[in-house]
């Protein structure tokens, strides 16, 4: 038991210094010596009590000086060990982002201000929103790990003030009929026929093979992914299975699905007798001019050539450009306008969860209630 510099007793593991200061020490719940420091005994007392607390409740955390950038390290190397390389890389990304702004700051140290002003020098809003759910997971296993105890990533607007949110695009009944009109002449007019008719995502389109298009039972079997991975300046590729278990899935072929695929798989075939496929991809059932597999930049920029065709030749009605993931929103928009369910549409989407598809429901229900009430106006 501690005294004071006037010989008071002060109590189980306080005392005085020399220079007046009173000091608590105690083992915390870690095995580690901690020490409390305060000008007066009322202080001392109080921050003594807060502390094992904290300690008894187990809401304290380890005295550490590692910085996010060291935790990030272990946090990718351990928690993420099992993790393909290409969800790694992603990982990457959207944490270099930040590294500048928070990586050699330390772990225990970061506090909502701090991340939030890191979070607003990012141009836009999916990338704040990538970046979020990366650093909400790196903090998460941080507290379950006591190096915090609470996770302010969690905490963090996304969105950019002032900017007004921008609708995913939709191709209009139209647009699709010109669409396919200037692609007809492309080697890859029937990927858009699988993308608008089955919903499937482009890594799934690009990387289905011949023997999961089941022709006599009209099913295409979706079982992988096909990846891009970069490697000192070469393109590796590799098939990945789907995220999730409702990734995997059969998806109905529809008559003019089965046409093109069928066509797709006369030109396929002529196109191995003229070039060598790459080894390991020999039954992709799209490839490139040259039978290799297709990165995903060619289907942004071949997307990007036809939509440009049709503005020049329609120069009055500008077709506005779209992503290829455009193409699967189009799919279950319109899946949804003639009254699928749910659950189906969950089904053929690969969704994980209903509420994926519920947020899709929700979006088309408030066009539709907007059309509605624009012809009630024009009635009255």
């Amino acid at each position: 038991m501690g005294k004071s510099l006037k010989g008071k007793e002060l109590g189980r593991g306080i005392s005085q210094r020399k220079d007046g200061l009173y000091q608590a020490r105690f083992i915390n719940r870690f095995g580690k010596r901690q020490t409390i420091y305060a000008r007066t005994y009322s202080e001392i007392t109080k921050k003594l009590r807060d502390e094992q607390y904290e300690d008894e409740k187990q809401i304290n955390v380890v005295n550490s000086n590692m910085t996010l950038n060291e935790w990030y390290e272990v946090w990718l190397t351990t928690c993420k060990k099992n993790c393909r390389d290409t969800t790694k890389r992603t990982y990457a990304i959207q944490y270099n982002r930040l590294r500048e702004e928070l990586g050699w700051r330390k772990i225990s140290n970061l506090n909502l201000v701090i991340i939030q002003n890191a979070f607003n020098q990012l141009k836009s809003d999916s990338s704040r929103g990538d970046c979020k759910a990366v650093l909400v997971d790196i903090l998460n296993r941080a507290m379950e790990t006591d190096l915090i105890n609470k996770n302010v990533a969690l905490s963090v607007n996304t969105k950019i003030e002032g900017k007004e949110q921008t609708e995913k695009r939709v191709l209009t009944t139209e647009e699709i009929q010109l669409l396919y009109q200037s692609a007809k002449d492309s080697s890859l007019y029937p990927f858009f026929i699988l993308a608008l008719n089955t919903g499937m995502r482009m890594g799934e389109i690009l990387g289905l093979t011949w023997d999961c298009v089941d022709f006599e039972n009209g099913i295409i079997h979706v079982e992988k992914t096909l990846c891009y991975l970069p490697n000192n300046g070469k393109a590796i590729y590799e098939f990945h299975p789907p995220k999730s278990k409702a990734g995997k899935r059969n998806i109905p072929m529809s008559k003019q699905v089965k046409e093109v695929l069928q066509e797709q798989r006369i030109w396929h075939e002529d196109m191995t007798t003229r070039f060598q496929p790459q080894q390991g991809f020999e039954d992709l059932v799209f490839t490139s001019k040259t039978n290799r597999p297709i990165h995903e930049s060619n289907i942004r920029s071949s997307i990007d050539y036809i939509v440009d065709r049709i503005n020049a030749q329609n120069p009055t009605e500008k077709f506005e450009r779209f992503t290829p993931h455009c193409l699967r929103h189009t799919f279950a928009t319109n899946c949804i306008a003639k009254g699928m369910r749910p659950k189906t549409l969950q089904k053929l989407l690969g969704h994980n969860s209903l509420q994926m598809t519920m947020d899709l429901y929700c979006h088309v229900l408030d066009e539709t209630l907007k059309e509605e009430m624009s012809i009630i106006a024009e009635m009255v």
